[in-house]
């Protein structure tokens, strides 16, 4: 089973990404900052993180290097609703992405992006 990280700081968005996943076996944590985050990783393992790029609370690329530190092992997929980063520049700051979506990807799309990452480590 594979374990995904959620940090989404729209609640709605974030129980649709959930719902999708677990659909397909996952186990997900849903978190809506940094500091949650930041526990969540403490705590347990994860293959993939799926990490809105723009935190209400907090750093999106915070969290993203506290990962490759701290689960260097784990993947992580930025989605964005801003053009931010458009020019491929993330996979520069952050050498654990994998990939950058738009917020307004079909969830099953994105499902399908989690599954090939998470098979692919």
């Amino acid at each position: 089973m594979m374990n995904v990280l959620i940090v989404e700081s729209n609640p709605d968005l974030g129980r649709v990404w959930k719902r999708h996943l677990e659909r397909q076996g996952a186990e997900v944590t849903l978190v809506t900052g940094q500091e949650d985050a930041i526990l969540a990783l403490y705590g347990a393992e994860f293959e993939i993180i799926v990490m809105d790029l723009v935190l209400e609370t907090g750093s999106a690329l915070a969290v993203a290097d506290f990962a490759s530190y701290r689960r260097p092992e784990a993947r992580v997929i930025f989605v964005t609703n801003t053009t931010f980063f458009s020019d491929g520049s993330i996979f520069a700051h952050s050498p654990n992405a994998c990939a950058y979506v738009q917020s307004g990807t079909p969830p099953e799309d994105l499902a399908a992006m989690v599954e090939h990452y998470a098979a692919g480590r």
